[in-house]
């Protein structure tokens, strides 16, 4: 079997041609040095240096003849640990992310920003779609993380790790509203005003139907929209009042194009979440990226 620190010690007194300069080099004793190369030549039966009173000199029918193959054997070993220690201390590869638009747009762009600033090596696939398609990729290894609207069903071949970002459902309204503006409202009046509200069979919808029917109250929308966007737009245009995240409205109401009403009693709480494979093999740039979520 190889021996390859008989052979780092054989390289070391070579190319220092002393057998103290390289025992200071390697960090271990003279005497260590002279019996790591006595155990070599033993082993390559045949002398690889000449002991004389300037110090080592290689030999030309053994020393000489190994010392450029040991060079490049050690040169290509030294570049493997290189790249082990990287893969350790630094983030490659690609990041596969799933989540909706809306998500990369409000929660994970500042964050993949971030992330690439720091990492620029990474290349991001990243995967837009709603919930269940989501989710059915990181259950079939096409994405490698997805962040989702919580809550979802329990699903034993995933598991969702933490809240990354907080949602407070508000209802919001434009100029042709304006008389609402600052006006006290209940869940109950609502319901004589037109709704836009987030289609069927999405985690909103469905927040806030389980909400209002908790109350005894049914909200029935005049429009069902695929897109935060997309009602953002229709209630500035005057043809609902709309219910969305705070979060995802902000922009809008700093410029006045919306305003938030003041409804009674307030929606309860709800979050984005990250969710990964069960028994996930986490690469470094994956637990990277992870950590990057958690602390902004």
């Amino acid at each position: 079997m190889v021996n390859l620190e008989l052979y780092r010690v054989f390289y070391t007194v070579a190319r220092c041609g002393s057998l103290t300069r390289a025992a200071e080099e390697l960090y271990i004793s003279q005497p260590a040095v002279s019996q790591a190369v006595k155990q070599l030549e033993t082993q390559l039966k045949t002398p690889l240096f000449h002991r004389t009173h300037r110090g080592m000199e290689l030999t030309a029918q053994g020393g000489e003849l190994v010392f450029g193959d040991v060079e490049r054997a050690l040169g290509l070993l030294n570049g493997v640990e290189e790249k082990l220690a990287e893969l350790k201390n630094s983030a490659t590869g690609t990041l596969r992310i799933g989540a909706s638009e809306t998500i990369f747009q409000y929660v994970l762009s500042d964050k993949i920003v971030a992330f690439h600033k720091q990492y620029p090596k990474v290349k991001f696939e990243l995967l837009s779609d709603v919930s269940p398609r989501t989710i059915e990729r990181l259950k079939t290894d096409r994405c490698d993380i997805a962040f989702l609207n919580l809550p979802i069903e329990e699903d034993p071949e995933i598991t969702v790790t933490d809240s990354i970002e907080l949602l407070n459902d508000i209802f919001i309204a434009g100029e042709a509203f304006s008389a609402l503006r600052g006006r006290p409202l209940t869940i109950w009046d609502l319901q004589n005003y037109p709704l836009l509200l987030m289609e069927q069979h999405t985690v909103a919808r469905a927040a806030l139907e389980h909400f209002a029917q908790s109350l005894g109250v049914q909200l029935h929308p005049v429009i069902e929209v695929d897109s935060w966007g997309f009602m953002k737009r229709l209630v500035v245009d005057g043809m609902g009042i709309g219910c969305i995240p705070r979060e995802y409205a902000l922009r809008k109401m700093s410029d006045g194009k919306l305003f938030e009403l003041d409804v009674t009693p307030v929606m309860p709480t709800r979050s984005v979440g990250m969710a990964l494979p069960r028994n996930a093999n986490l690469s470094f740039a994956l637990r990277a990226f992870i950590h990057l979520c958690r602390r902004t």
